[in-house]
């Protein structure tokens, strides 16, 4: 059975026509696998699924465009970038703020060549850095301080998830007054975010499954 195309429950507040028609062409070409893929071997395995892009809802996009144009952002975080889905809607806010940088994270080669060919069909190339390779590594130093960071990462079969990892890197590097996303809703993660001792506070919204927002109190 076809699965069903996202739409958002509005009007987009992005109004560059071209940026709307890749979102709009990436929302209609939508590619999900079976479901027994994520029951079989490689099913923790990124490049095994490297055809498909796991992409944010319309209305996250939406959110992630409307706070960064709202806190005049100019450096925020793309984890992970996959298709290039999310780094659309922070490179438009980006650049209608006059300027600012998408650092995003993508392990998967195949899946940065074609966020890049995104980003660029939207006109938008100019304000993205992806960088290729574990974000655990590739998000150590981000240049200064972050306004912002969509963590939306591959499970991992064991230990620590990759947004609880993420989040304890670049927390430190997010500036006061800064917002984390995080779409999977990872119990350790929420574990560290709703902690008062690690300086956020943040609310469950209900967006896709179930959307976290954090804001960097301290």
């Amino acid at each position: 059975m076809p699965r069903e195309v996202p739409q958002g429950t509005g009007p987009s507040p992005i109004r560059d026509p071209r940026v709307l028609e890749v979102i709009e062409r990436l929302n209609a070409t939508r590619r999900h696998p079976q479901d027994d893929a994520f029951a079989g071997p490689s099913r923790h395995d990124a490049d095994a699924f490297a055809d498909y892009g796991f992409s944010i809802h319309p209305d996250q996009g939406d959110l992630i465009y409307l706070l960064c144009r709202g806190m005049g952002a100019t450096r925020v975080v793309d984890f992970a970038t996959s298709i290039g889905m999310s780094a659309l809607y922070f490179a438009a806010a980006m650049r209608d703020n006059g300027g600012g940088r998408v650092i995003g994270a993508e392990l998967v080669q195949a899946k940065v060549d074609t966020a890049r060919r995104n980003l660029a069909d939207a006109g938008l190339a100019d304000y993205a850095d992806i960088r290729v390779g574990d974000a655990r590594e590739t998000l150590r130093d981000l240049g200064g301080p972050v306004d912002f960071a969509l963590i939306d990462g591959w499970p991992l079969p064991e230990g620590p998830s990759l947004a609880r990892q993420v989040i304890e890197i670049l927390a430190p590097q997010l500036r006061i007054g800064g917002y984390v996303l995080n779409d999977n809703a990872e119990p350790d993660f929420l574990a560290y975010i709703r902690d008062p001792a690690n300086g956020f506070m943040s609310v469950t919204l209900p967006i896709k499954r179930g959307t976290e927002l954090a804001l960097k109190i301290g």
